[in-house]
């Protein structure tokens, strides 16, 4: 018995306790960074995650917690609500191997999953250009693995079905196929059910992949009134067959915004009023100016010439005065 469990807790020391679903072999390339989803059981939504760096569960180390700050190197993210913890790692080097999506566990031993990264300086063997694919409800969506290695092709919802050619998975269809080394997964028939995590998986490798999707934007008919309006033409009475009539909405003209217009209307007209009086002001102003300039001008030539009378009348009267002497 007491060897039973000795050999029962070496492989809990080697492989951890798997509460946990994630991935198992990602190929990544050197230099490059890259986000692996942790999958963790309902009653662990409020504990701590962690990433665990080390080949065995029982020796690995500490690389980052949610409680914890991100570094340029790990971060680390935990939605509650799908019960999913990401971890990303960046700038990846070939010691960048053995890791573990892991959970705290207070007063008891902690769980974990391991994965393994396969960094290599060429080409990964199973790679996609983005990891995060985004998509509107109802739309086809396709998706690119690049591949080079071999096995069987399949399309996996992350702790849930997989599909080897085509089929459903929570109402969107996925069709398979593969072409001179891409293995495409076409989408069709959106839904927001459809948002979470997949894998692309060839043969032992997997490459995460995140699918958001979200609802279309409503078409807002915008009825805009004059100042007499017709009132039939607020009521419209035929609807386009591809718009619900539920989604038709009329759209009274906004008092603000007809403010807003009026008030810089309004302004441009008073700065464009003030520049013209300015202009005619100056303008004025000069033409006062060369008017009295010329005034000046008039006055003095005629107080010189009056001088000069004065002075004539003086020298007759003087030239009498001079002739009555004895």
């Amino acid at each position: 018995m007491a060897v039973h469990l000795g050999f029962l807790l070496f492989l809990i020391g080697l492989t951890g306790i798997h509460s946990i679903t994630t991935v198992s072999n990602v190929s990544v390339g050197a230099g490059g960074s890259i986000t692996i989803p942790c999958l963790y059981e309902s009653k662990y939504k409020n504990h701590v995650k962690y990433l665990c760096k080390g080949s065995y569960w029982n020796s690995c180390s500490y690389a980052i917690k949610t409680n914890h700050r991100n570094s340029r190197k790990f971060s680390i993210s935990d939605d509650k609500i799908v019960k999913i913890f990401t971890v990303t790692i960046n700038h990846l080097t070939k010691e960048d191997t053995d890791y573990w999506c892991a959970v705290d566990i207070n007063g008891g031993g902690d769980e974990g999953k391991y994965f393994k990264l396969s960094v290599t300086t060429n080409t990964p063997s199973l790679d996609i250009s983005n990891q995060e694919i985004t998509g509107l409800k109802g739309e086809t969506k396709t998706i690119n693995c690049n591949n080079r290695n071999s096995g069987e092709m399949k399309w996996c919802r992350l702790g849930g079905s997989c599909l080897t050619k085509s089929g459903s998975i929570d109402g969107t269809g996925f069709t398979i196929n593969s072409v001179s080394g891409v293995f495409t997964v076409t989408l069709s028939g959106l839904r927001t059910e459809s948002s979470g995590w997949y894998l692309c998986v060839r043969g032992d490798l997997q490459m995460p992949v995140h699918i958001t999707v979200t609802e279309k934007p409503t078409t807002t008919t915008s009825l805009r009134t004059s100042l007499k309006p017709n009132p039939e033409s607020l009521y419209p009475t035929q609807v386009s067959e591809e718009q619900p009539l539920s989604t038709v909405e009329v759209e009274e003209p906004s008092v603000s915004g007809n403010l807003k217009s009026f008030i810089i209307r309004l302004s441009l007209l008073i700065i464009l009023a003030m520049v013209n009086l300015f202009i005619w002001f100056m303008f004025k102003r000069q033409e006062q100016t060369i008017v009295e300039s010329s005034a000046t001008t008039t006055a003095e030539g005629e107080v010189r010439y009056v001088r000069s009378s004065s002075d004539e009348v003086e020298a007759e009267d003087e030239e009498v005065t001079y002739s009555n002497m004895p």
